[in-house]
């Protein structure tokens, strides 16, 4: 079994950000978090609204205060959530605050370049392939749509019986570099399952977006990192 670390486990405090920022004491920790875990849920698999599916939701996270509960939802598509003169959103918001009994204020935000954050490739090849598209067509074609979009590299596995097999197996496909050890790499990460009549087929996608500390190199080069040679003395008899 292999040894792996989770990408957003492993950057979270370092160079990311926590998706829910709050403190609760012991007694109420257990509850607040499982609040957050259905505000989330109920987002993404509205029961009644399937234009948020549609909508491409990157992310959710959650602030507590003393009044209130903030949440901020990233956005690849936000109009088919804010809807005419923002009355969706707020048909979201009143929805949230009978969920969970308190105050809810919601903030809506746009992704940018959504073709470069592995949640929204994720989700988008798992359309795809619950619609029998051809796993390897939609892997390439996606690969390809993330490095033109300025992508420093990008990695996708599936996971699950592809293409109908009678066995499942695993097939993976990358471009460009990937440096999944290094801190200082803006790796985005993002799974989703694809519920097909073969059974759920798993994708994971990690996404290099570049490096926290600028448009710099992603490491120094092999041939400037050596030692200057001195040239060979010549010895005359």
């Amino acid at each position: 079994m292999g040894q792996k670390v989770n990408p957003i486990g492993f950057r979270t405090g370092i160079v990311m950000g926590w998706k829910s920022r709050w403190y609760a004491g012991k007694k109420d920790f257990a509850e607040l978090l499982v609040e957050d875990q259905k505000i989330r849920k109920f987002i993404k698999n509205h029961p009644t609204k399937q234009s948020y599916r549609q909508a491409g939701i990157d992310r959710i996270e959650i602030e507590r205060t003393r009044d209130e509960v903030r949440v901020f939802l990233f956005v690849a598509r936000p109009g088919l959530i804010i809807g005419k003169k923002g009355q969706e959103a707020e048909v979201l918001q009143e929805e949230l605050q009978n969920l969970i009994g308190r105050r809810v204020n919601l903030k809506i935000e746009e992704v940018g370049r959504p073709e470069i954050y592995g949640q929204l490739i994720a989700e988008d090849i798992a359309q795809q392939l619950m619609k029998r598209s051809s796993f390897r067509r939609t892997m390439k074609r996606a690969i390809d749509t993330s490095m033109d979009a300025g992508a420093k590299g990008i990695k996708i596995q599936m996971s699950g019986r592809l293409g109908g097999a009678e066995m499942a197996r695993c097939e993976k496909g990358n471009a460009g570099a990937l440096p999944l050890s290094t801190i200082q790499a803006k790796i985005n990460y993002g799974f989703a399952e694809a519920s097909t009549p073969q059974g759920n087929i798993g994708i994971q996608v990690w996404v290099n977006q570049g490096s926290y500390a600028g448009d710099g190199k992603d490491g120094a080069d092999a041939q400037e990192g050596q030692a200057p040679k001195k040239p060979k003395r010549t010895y005359k008899r």
